[in-house]
């Protein structure tokens, strides 16, 4: 039976993806019903339609904060809330995911209970509404740039873009409150450690990155802000291996300590 829980959610539990083995296939041009390869990347949902009316995700700080995976499984007995799921915007979605050929069964949603109003409150209470569903699935468009409409029984609507991966070179990385860096292409890093900013030489090569001397600005915080600014200093010095996943980067120095950044 579909069970619904509105129930708090750990954020950390949505994280993951798994390549599941291919049901059947149709496939017509670009588009196909072969669904099996969503659980591959992340999507950004673009609008649900019920009743035939349009929800669009709004956009800023929502729609950079959206992301729905995929990640089928057995369900756990009497657990709310499974691996699958993400956020629209505001609260944290989790769920239970079935892929059978064209046919996305979700089963078991919980989410957070924050509470979350206008635009981006409607587009997430239409969604949860729609997601919740066996739904019907269909891919469309060219890798890397898919485009995958589920329809729910009722025939509404959520229309998801698949997200790429940022660039490593380019990216704003945040590392935490203030902090961030941003690598170049002329093998340079910008950014702050939370209360002074630096800059310097970063060579990017064979998954590590070699930091040069950073110049930093002179700036006095609090003694917490200081603390996390040596420490984040240190594991930015010599060379760091790093790991990209999504939009998610962790550098670990050559101590051992690692951080983990998130694109902006």
């Amino acid at each position: 039976m579909k069970r619904t829980t509105y129930a708090m959610y750990a954020a950390a539990a949505l994280a993951g993806t798994t390549v599941l083995a291919a049901c059947g296939t149709e496939t017509v041009g670009t588009r196909t019903k072969d669904v099996s390869t969503i659980a591959d990347t992340s999507w950004v949902p673009q609008k649900v339609t019920v009743d035939g009316k349009d929800y669009v995700l709004p956009e800023k700080g929502a729609r950079r904060k959206a992301h729905i995976t995929f990640e089928p499984g057995a369900a756990e007995p009497d657990v709310g809330g499974g691996k699958s799921g993400g956020s629209v915007g505001c609260n944290s979605i989790g769920a239970d995911v079935d892929i059978q050929g064209d046919t996305v069964k979700v089963s078991d949603l919980a989410m957070t209970l924050i509470g979350c109003g206008g635009a981006v409150g409607t587009f997430e209470e239409k969604f949860v509404g729609v997601f919740d569903n066996d739904l019907k699935a269909e891919l469309e468009g060219p890798s890397g740039a898919r485009t995958l409409t589920l329809t729910s029984p009722q025939n509404d609507t959520i229309t998801l873009r698949e997200k790429k991966p940022p660039a490593l070179k380019g990216t704003r990385w945040s590392l935490g409150e203030n902090a961030y860096l941003t690598l170049t292409k002329n093998n340079t890093v910008t950014g702050s450690l939370g209360c002074n900013t630096f800059n310097g030489r970063a060579t990017v090569k064979d998954g590590t990155i070699e930091f040069g001397r950073l110049a930093t600005t002179r700036m006095m915080c609090s003694g917490p802000v200081m603390k996390t600014e040596r420490e984040l200093a240190e594991i930015l010095s010599g060379k760091a291996s790093y790991l990209q996943e999504l939009d998610t980067l962790k550098i670990t120095g050559a101590s051992g300590k690692s951080v983990t950044a998130h694109a902006e």
